[in-house]
C-alpha cells in the first residue's frame, strides 16, 4: 500500500461525517486539510524528519485542535452556549 494513500483517509472520513451530521458538503473544509497537509509535509521534509507522512498527519490534527481551541476561547463559546447546554443536557452549574 502506498503511504500517500493515508492522506486520503482523514479528509474523506471528515467529509462523510459532515454529510451525516449536517446533511451538507463543505468543500472549503475538505480542501483546507489537503492544503495543510501540503505545507506541513513540505516543512517537515525540509527539516529532514523521518516518517514525514505520519508526522504530517499528526501535526495537522494537532494544529487544527489548537487553532479551534484558541478560536473557541477567543469567541467566548463556553459562556455563549452555556444556557443551551443547561437546557439540552439538564446540567446544573455551581456558580
Amino acid at each position: 500500500m502506498n503511504s500517500l494513500f493515508l492522506y486520503l483517509i482523514t479528509p474523506n472520513l471528515g467529509l462523510l461525517r459532515n454529510f451525516v451530521k449536517y446533511k451538507q458538503f463543505s468543500l472549503k473544509t475538505y480542501l483546507r486539510t489537503y492544503i495543510a497537509y501540503f505545507y506541513f509535509h513540505l516543512l517537515l521534509f525540509m527539516f529532514g524528519i523521518k516518517n514525514v507522512i505520519l508526522v504530517t498527519l499528526i501535526t495537522e490534527r494537532w494544529f487544527w485542535f489548537i487553532f479551534k481551541s484558541y478560536k473557541s476561547i477567543q469567541n467566548n463559546d463556553y459562556y455563549k452556549k452555556k444556557d443551551k447546554y443547561i437546557i439540552k443536557y439538564n446540567i446544573n452549574y455551581k456558580d
